[in-house]
């Protein structure tokens, strides 16, 4: 790894509660400070004599309007999240000058982010300093779509991320003062969660609300509109520049981002080794050396960790993370991110870290919704669940006939993309492919957009659609899905009805093959399997689960468990009956000797002394069973398999 220097602050200034402040002292005195509504940038003046320093308003450093293009895809402000970004730089400078101010990015952002209890945290930083690995020529959507792709590829098999970065550092880099662009509500995505932004004039804390702008579109924040507003201008305003608060807008956009189940990866704090930055006590993100991190001694609530120090509490096994409960982990098993729909898949907690794992869901192009549509991306992509997810519970599907009408017409409401700043119709084949047409309550309509009514068939058919104004550059988020079924046996993508089989991947991972069809593959072409079989490969007895979700049930080793099982339930009771049987006759002799003869004192001794005996082991027996049964009801029966119901099991063994 690379040692960064202790040279990163963050804090407040005396006597102003409403403040924050991010300062790095590396090379001189830079950040920022914000005291109420006004935002200060403080940097060294270049090859100054003195060690002068300059402070000035954030918003008048802005050299160029700002304009955020956008590339939109639709994938709740609850408790502090960590946002995971990797940063992929484009620019020819010294690269541990450049790491550094990554660093000292990073800082800022989470500065701006705690407004919203997201903490920021970078654990990656690839630089391209001779060749870079894919244009970054074109317009900023054609350049976005080439990062994300190349991000899938490369930098996610190295480190799991939330969402990556692409920094330009080159100004002028786009047409039509273009300094960002991002995809929107797909922070935790495989596939698009991304931006690309660049760093124009090299004013680090003018930069870091560029960034901080298309990180709110990863994290589904829209435009501020009209009604928008906080105190002095906002880090979501389509044109501003120098904005270092968040607006009511931005937050409750965020909030319905949670409720739609997306961001579910802000739950899984990075590993302490993975974080790029010196660690710190007290600014509530976990580091290296540090058991756990609450905040200040003021801000933290949190019993099980000692803010002071950042250790761990006396008796206390963990203090954060969904599989920590009343500072203690729990068991391996224990549900901690149930399945949301048919495509995903639960998780578990492992028994020995207090963090839920990763989110894993089905893989993609296998068969939903009874074979009417594909999962992608660990959901279903009906065409009714893309409707709801733009306009709400109660909006439908509309009649296949307004897609084959209204996307052939090539305008804002129907068509299959952009060629320049032209709508394209789409082919007749292609039309269930490109925007979604939906019915809804045109009385609602989403936030900052244009709702389209049509009527065809005399009448009788009503075709609903909108357009949401992200611009002509990339996808709005009214297209239709990947692995959306556009006719019997084919898929779309990109536009394009294609042969399902495009969607196919059981080359890398095939359930009849690869799980012995008792299971299903993960995102990670992985099997999952079912209750009842043990992965890897489900092929022998277990409770689910997969290598990646955690053991799917309380629990590990059952090969003893089965062995006790099988001795006090079965051998231990027919022993016993065998005793008691040789009991009997031995009792029987006697008695009949006793009418023949009076019977000695040594005779009547054993007699005593065989009723004693199998008093004892009636009593120890019936003592094993009922512990034996009191743990199994406990740690077991709540589990549906197929062991006997502990009421036959005291009638079975009553028999003897």
């Amino acid at each position: 790894g690379h040692e960064h220097e202790n040279c990163h602050y963050q804090g407040h200034v005396e006597g102003y509660e409403d403040s924050l402040v991010a300062l790095s002292t590396c090379e001189g005195l830079r950040g920022i400070i914000l005291i109420g509504n006004n935002s200060y940038g403080l940097e060294p003046i270049l090859h100054s004599k003195a060690n002068e320093h300059l402070l000035f308003l954030l918003k008048d450093s802005q050299s160029e309007p700002f304009v955020c293009g956008l590339a939109n895809e639709t994938s709740s402000i609850l408790d502090i999240r960590s946002l995971c970004f990797w940063s992929c730089v484009f620019i020819n400078q010294d690269k541990t000058a450049v790491r550094n101010e990554m660093v000292q990015l990073a800082n800022l952002l989470d500065t701006y982010y705690t407004q919203l209890n997201i903490r920021i945290a970078l654990i990656g930083v690839t630089i391209f300093d001779k060749e870079n690995p894919f244009s970054v020529e074109g317009n900023p959507g054609e350049v976005l779509g080439r990062f994300v792709q190349w991000r899938k590829t490369n930098l996610l098999p190295q480190l799991r991320h939330d969402v990556g970065q692409l920094i330009v550092g080159r100004s002028g880099a786009y047409t039509g003062g273009v300094l960002g662009m991002a995809f929107v509500g797909t922070v935790c995505s495989m596939n698009s969660g991304g931006g690309i932004n660049v760093f124009s004039n090299n004013n680090l804390q003018s930069f870091s609300t560029v960034i901080a702008h298309e990180l709110g579109h990863n994290l589904g924040m829209s435009h501020d509109i009209t009604g928008c507003s906080c105190d002095g201008s906002c880090i979501m305003a389509p044109t501003a520049g120098g904005a270092t608060k968040f607006s009511g807008c931005s937050e409750r956009d965020f909030e319905r981002l949670i409720q739609r189940g997306g961001g579910t990866c802000l739950r899984n704090p990075p590993s302490q080794d993975n974080i790029i930055t010196v660690p710190r006590c007290g600014n509530g993100i976990l580091e290296n050396g540090e058991e756990c991190d609450c905040g200040t001694p003021e801000e933290c609530k949190n019993k099980c960790c000692d803010a002071a120090t950042c250790t761990l509490t006396k008796g206390s096994a963990c203090a954060t993370g969904s599989c920590c409960e009343n500072c203690q982990i729990n068991v391996a098993g224990t549900p901690c991110r149930p399945s949301i729909n048919q495509c995903d898949l639960p998780e578990f907690c492992g028994g020995t870290s207090p963090f839920c794992p990763s989110d894993f869901y089905m893989m993609d192009g296998l068969p939903c919704a009874n074979n009417a549509a594909f999962c992608f991306e660990g959901r279903c992509q009906t065409f009714d669940y893309q409707c709801k997810q733009l306009f709400g519970s109660v909006a439908t599907k509309a009649d296949d006939k307004c897609f084959s009408h209204v996307n052939t017409l090539g305008n804002t409401f129907g068509n299959c993309g952009y060629s320049g700043s032209n709508p394209k119709p789409c082919e007749v084949q292609n039309a269930m492919c490109g925007k979604v047409q939906c019915v809804f309550d045109s009385n609602h309509p989403p936030p900052g957009a244009t709702v389209s009514v049509v009527k065809i068939d005399g009448d009788k058919i009503t075709c609903m659609n909108a357009d949401f104004s992200m611009g002509p550059d990339v996808p709005d988020p009214a297209y239709v899905k990947t692995g959306s079924v556009c006719a019997p046996g084919k898929a779309c993508l990109d536009f394009t009805c294609l042969n399902s089989s495009v969607l196919d991947q059981s080359q890398k991972c095939d359930a009849q093959r690869n799980c012995n069809s008792n299971g299903v593959c993960n995102d990670k072409f992985h099997c999952h399997c079912n209750n009842g079989w043990a992965p890897p490969n489900c092929d022998k007895t277990g409770r689910g689960g997969s290598i990646d979700s955690g053991p799917a049930q309380i629990g590990k080793n059952y090969s003893l468990r089965d062995g006790l099982l099988i001795f006090f339930l079965l051998v231990l009771p027919i022993l016993v009956a065998l005793i008691i049987i040789l009991l009997y006759i031995f009792k029987r002799d006697s008695f009949n000797c006793c009418v023949k003869c009076r019977p000695s004192k040594r005779q009547r001794s054993i007699n005593h002394y065989a009723i004693s005996f199998h008093v004892i082991i009636l009593i120890l027996e019936f003592m094993i069973f009922f512990k034996l049964t009191d743990l199994l009801v406990h740690q077991y029966f709540d589990i549906k398999q197929n062991i006997p119901n502990p009421i036959f099991l005291i009638q079975f063994i009553t028999v003897f």
